[in-house]
């Protein structure tokens, strides 16, 4: 009976503390908010709006939890890696990565939102 008690007692610590069960469904949603944030920018083809959408995109995920800031760390990261391999510019990238890492820290998005950008994005 101890056995049993300390079990269950050992069982809510873990799932009331780690949670690590929503991590997956966090990071699954965190990739579609970046897609999402990906897909308006492709639609709105506005200039100067790409640091606007790398934060709203970091931003929308990271407020998923832990699995949705991880998502939009991995996502964020292999896009400048590719983006960098394909001699895009490395001064761009830094930009892009201070926007993602502005979005993934909670801050808001439309610090980076251009002039005349639609309010549908």
């Amino acid at each position: 009976m101890k056995l049993f008690v300390a079990g269950v007692v050992l069982i809510l610590i873990v799932e009331t503390n780690a949670q690590w069960y929503k991590f997956p469904v966090e990071a699954a949603q965190g990739a579609h908010d970046m897609w999402q944030a990906y897909s308006d920018m492709r639609e709105a083809n506005w200039k100067n709006s790409d640091k606007y959408f790398h934060a709203r995109g970091n931003y929308d995920a990271a407020q998923r939890g832990a699995g949705g800031r991880w998502a939009a760390e991995v996502i964020s990261n292999t896009r400048e890696w590719v983006q960098e391999k394909m001699g895009h510019g490395a001064e761009d990238s830094e930009a892009d990565q201070r926007a993602n890492h502005w979005g993934r820290e909670g801050n808001d998005p439309n610090h980076f939102r251009p002039a005349g950008l639609p309010e549908k994005y």
